[in-house]
């Protein structure tokens, strides 16, 4: 399993840099000068008071009072010594013990365990720390066997589309030639029932081709790695009506736009993503000419887009259902379709890190779809 070692720890600063060990000493020798200074006033008053002759009682309790300020000079210095020799080796080594342990797991080596058997605290800290390298560790194996199984099924999914790309639809455009063969050849023998038929067999064969396409469409998105980069959407507008000219101008259609931002993102699949939600809108026209208009507006560091059309328009209660894959509001020979083309809207917008929805408060009629799109500054 290969696991990144974990960043190094933040200097501390000023005093902090100094070891525990070192604050003993500071301190200690701070309290000793304290000590000394003390001792070196009262013996300089003692030698001034001796100085002055003072009666021998007085002099005999001086001398008392010196030896004993420096017997207790010498035990404090040696309870000091005691002290620091106890923090030590009692306190100090087993810190920096477990922190030489720590600093090796930081390092990388997540499998070395650590241990500290004194004293009882540090211990439990210890202990406490180890079952969370414990914990932290499993996750990171699951985590690494999850990622080997995604990759599997990546791989099984990229030869699943060459397969439908190639081997599947090889025999679709068998089916479709040969019944077109078979009525141009014997149409004059065959009677209305039976072109019927060849009918219904070339129709159905491309109507598999189309799906496939769509499913293979749909299945690229976020699978294929591909790179995020500023990309202008009124250009990608552009190409997206280009693609459907031929649709817009047999339907008449009208397709506006504001001034359109730049985005981050795949432009190939932003194209995808205007022609999908502009033909919707053609499609499902009403009885007037249809009428499209693209929208952009700030919304914090995203960009909030709108496809607004006058069509037939779609339910409230059916504004969840229309993105769920091969759903269908109408029947195949009333609109034709194979019902991805939203759900591949949605699912390229989520890419993206944005979300697609249906407005409804749409007024006068009409459909309107927002999504948003994370910003890269400037507009087209």
């Amino acid at each position: 399993m290969s696991i990144h070692p974990l960043p190094p720890a933040r200097e501390p600063t000023g005093l902090g840099r100094l070891p525990v060990a070192r604050w003993f000493l500071f301190v200690g020798a701070i309290a000793a000068l304290a000590f000394v200074a003390g001792v070196t006033v009262v013996l300089l008053m003692s030698a001034r008071t001796m100085e002055l002759s003072p009666p021998p009682e007085v002099a005999a309790q001086l001398t008392r009072l010196n030896h004993a300020l420096i017997v207790v000079f010498g035990v404090l210095l040696a309870c000091g010594v005691g002290l620091a020799f106890i923090v030590r080796h009692a306190v100090l080594n087993p810190v920096e013990r477990l922190t030489t342990q720590v600093r090796t797991v930081a390092a990388g080596d997540f499998d070395h365990v650590l241990y500290v058997d004194r004293p009882a605290e540090l211990a439990e800290l210890a202990s406490h720390v180890d079952s969370m390298r414990d914990r932290i560790v499993a996750a990171w194996r699951v985590a690494a066997d999850q990622s080997e199984e995604l990759r599997r099924s990546n791989g099984e999914l990229e030869q699943f589309a060459y397969v439908a790309s190639h081997d599947l639809q090889e025999p679709l455009r068998k089916v479709a030639s040969f019944s077109q063969m078979l009525e141009q050849r014997y149409g004059p023998q065959l009677d209305d029932r039976a072109k019927q038929y060849i009918h219904y067999a070339v129709d159905g064969a491309k109507r598999m081709q189309l799906l496939i396409n769509d499913l293979l469409d749909f299945s690229r998105v976020g699978r294929v790695t591909s790179e995020k980069t500023p990309v202008e959407s009124g250009m990608a507008l552009e190409a997206a009506l280009e693609n459907l000219s031929a649709m817009v101008e047999e339907t008449g259609a009208t397709v506006t736009h504001d001034e359109l931002p730049r985005v981050t993102g795949n432009r190939m699949q932003l194209t995808q993503l205007f022609q999908n939600l502009i033909e919707n809108a053609v499609k499902f026209r009403s009885e007037e000419p249809p009428r499209v208009h693209i929208g952009a507006e700030r919304s914090g560091d995203m960009w909030e887009f709108s496809c607004s059309d006058n069509g037939i328009g779609v339910e409230p209660k059916y504004a969840d259902r229309i993105f769920l894959i091969f759903q269908r509001l109408h029947p195949r020979d009333v609109y034709p379709g194979t019902g991805i083309g939203l759900a591949l809207c949605r699912k390229i917008v989520e890419y993206h890190g944005g979300r697609l929805w249906l407005d409804g408060d749409t007024e006068g009629g009409g459909t309107t779809f927002r999504w948003t799109l994370p910003g890269a500054g400037g507009r087209s």
